[in-house]
């Protein structure tokens, strides 16, 4: 997995939402990703290698856990098969997440870690990550506070 740092920068950064998520989680095909595409390798089940790429940016422990269970990860990469839909759509949201900040703070891992990790007032004290593991929703709040900060509005 690539770091963000690199990510972010201007030559390999892709140009659509589905693109720079598709390589987040590390998907081949990621540069000529659209929103159906990237909706359709969710639906049909990330690799196993999705989990471990978003795990290097993260750290381990914060996908696997709190996000994925370590007997269910092992289990599919034991047996060669793709994680659960259930399973690839927590990790696109925790994407959709990691690109927003990224976004905001270009590419700056120590600044994204702390946004994602400390308790935020606009969150109701809740740190942004796990308020965007807990669910769909809760990764909508992170990202439409993400967007009002790149906006211009105090968060």
């Amino acid at each position: 997995m690539v770091a963000l740092d690199v990510y972010m920068s201007p030559e390999n950064l892709p140009g659509t939402e589905a693109a720079r998520v598709g390589k987040l989680l590390g998907l081949k095909e990621s540069a000529s990703l659209d929103d159906i595409l990237l909706a359709d390798h969710v639906a049909s089940g990330l690799d196993v290698s999705a989990a471990e790429a978003l795990g290097t940016l993260l750290g381990r422990a914060s996908i696997v856990g709190p996000l994925i269970p370590e007997a269910t990860l092992r289990r599919a990469k034991k047996q060669r098969k793709v994680l659960s839909r259930e399973m690839s759509e927590r990790l696109y949201e925790v994407s959709r997440v990691i690109d927003a900040a990224s976004r905001l703070y270009r590419g700056d891992m120590p600044a994204i870690s702390r946004f994602l990790n400390r308790p935020h007032p606009l969150l109701h004290g809740r740190a942004p990550l796990d308020l965007a593991r807990s669910s769909s929703a809760g990764t909508d709040a992170v990202i439409n506070l993400l967007r009002r900060a790149e906006s211009g509005f105090a968060v």
